[in-house]
């Protein structure tokens, strides 16, 4: 029976990771409004309360704020937001080292770092 392969993931070219970062950093460009934390839609709920909700963390503690229902569709979209910019964030570090480690100048090592060390996967 043979022994299954796994598969490796292969780093970018350079040309590939800077063309990789330009995209993201243009899509971060369209990123329209952000905001840490989420919000509730609890109109549906028996007993009343709260219609709308906002809530984040300040300071280790839980801040929530009632909002309209337009105030909410704002919310919601500007959460999501904030999301997308978190991991495109992270993708940008990413490539950004993987560039930074492969054209800077560093020296020779006795043993080569792996891409885990670097962060580049």
């Amino acid at each position: 029976m043979p022994a299954k392969l796994k598969s490796v993931k292969k780093a970018p070219s350079i040309s590939q990771a800077q063309q990789n970062y330009d995209r993201l950093r243009r899509r971060l460009s369209q990123l329209g409004y952000i905001s840490q934390g989420s919000v509730q839609d609890r109109t549906a709920r028996k007993g009343g309360g709260a219609g709308y909700q906002w809530t984040r963390k300040v300071a280790q503690k839980t801040v929530t704020v009632s909002l309209t229902s337009e105030q909410f569709s704002q919310m919601k979209k500007a959460t999501d937001n904030y999301r997308t910019l978190r991991q495109q964030l992270k993708q940008l570090e990413k490539l950004s080292r993987n560039i930074i480690f492969h054209t800077a100048p560093h020296p020779s090592r006795r043993k080569t770092l792996s891409c885990k060390v670097l962060g580049t996967m």
